[in-house]
């Protein structure tokens, strides 16, 4: 939940009994400390740091600037002229060495990896801080990397999470496994704890994911609505919209593929006129048209990450939130 993620929001999930997250993939080292210092001031119980570990993108000017080209009529509209070139827009955890040392020096209790694992010694160092961790898998052979490296969890991230896939390779055939299916078959075939991620929205949802063996769910798009939520207005209201009842997988917005709210960036991708850069690169681009339509008073471009749950968001603080999930866990009928 990279850009609506807070310190306040999961230091209040923290403190209500479940485990907070900040996410840190999009910002550097010195933003990322200041972010785990925020949150410390606010809890004293664990959470998670988020971590991105793609590939590095590469540079292919030729691609970038036909994909300038493409946008440039969508710029236009709204009176202004698409960047003159990308720029990758934060590193990969996989080469952040500075990211590395904050994380070693401030041990936070937990740090979770999306988008494929870091390298061995990347992995040994932060374990020997003590902290436990954690990273998504879509697929079984994923799973099996993840078990493989030593990492002490899994998140089984489904088809109908919200925000970016965590494949490791977007290359490769993604087999778009849904929630329930993938926590059944990583609990079958892997010796380390499950946590289900994607549509749960509350406790039914919840319930149903123990009940196939996880030993825990992972909700995000449920939190989007919280009043600690660093989202804005226009992602509130678009929330509230038809938007929610079309998510859409989509590449145009950042260069991998992830699943938002319609709207009129993702209509405007439904054809593709050319090959969108590679990931974060792509990101500059996008957030380049948000702005400029934003200016002209047009919201239907931001990047309004969230789930196929996403008709179920219920606005509420996020302590509120995590007692109301927790009754509905433990009350609604077996």
């Amino acid at each position: 939940m990279a850009g609506v993620s807070t310190p306040a929001m999961a230091a209040a999930v923290s403190n209500a009994g479940g485990l907070g997250s900040i996410a840190v993939g999009a910002t550097d080292a010195a933003k990322a400390r200041c972010m785990i210092e925020e949150t410390r001031a606010l809890t004293d119980r664990p959470f998670n740091v988020n971590v991105f570990v793609h590939d590095e993108p590469r540079a292919d000017v030729a691609r970038e600037q036909n994909w300038l080209n493409a946008m440039r009529p969508v710029f236009q509209s709204y009176g202004k002229e698409p960047p003159l070139a990308l720029r990758r827009n934060y590193k990969s955890f996989a080469v952040d060495d500075d990211m590395l040392a904050m994380l070693i020096e401030v041990v936070p209790k937990v740090v979770s990896f999306h988008f494929g694992l870091p390298s061995a010694d990347r992995i040994r160092l932060l374990r020997q801080t003590g902290c436990l961790l954690l990273a998504s898998a879509t697929n079984v052979a994923e799973a099996q990397a993840i078990e493989d490296a030593g990492i002490d969890m899994i998140v089984a991230q489904g088809w109908e999470a919200g925000g970016h896939r965590g494949v490791f390779d977007p290359c490769v055939p993604d087999d778009q496994l849904g929630t329930m299916a993938l926590t059944r078959l990583l609990v079958a075939r892997s010796r380390l704890p499950v946590i289900a991620a994607g549509g749960i929205m509350d406790g039914a949802g919840i319930k149903a994911a123990l009940a196939l063996g996880a030993a825990a769910a992972q909700l995000g798009t449920a939190f989007i609505a919280c009043t600690e939520s660093n989202a804005d207005e226009a992602y509130r209201t678009a929330l509230k919209g038809p938007g929610a009842d079309h998510t859409i997988m989509t590449t145009a917005v950042s260069g991998r593929p992830a699943r938002c709210l319609a709207n009129r960036f993702t209509q405007w991708a439904l054809s593709l006129p050319v090959e969108v850069p590679e990931y974060p690169i792509a990101y500059d681009a996008g957030k380049a048209l948000n702005a400029a339509a934003r200016a002209n008073g047009e919201t239907g471009y931001g990047a309004h990450w969230a789930g196929q749950g996403a008709p179920l968001s219920r606005p509420m603080g996020a302590a509120e939130l995590i007692d109301v999930l927790w009754r509905e866990a433990t009350t609604i009928i077996p």
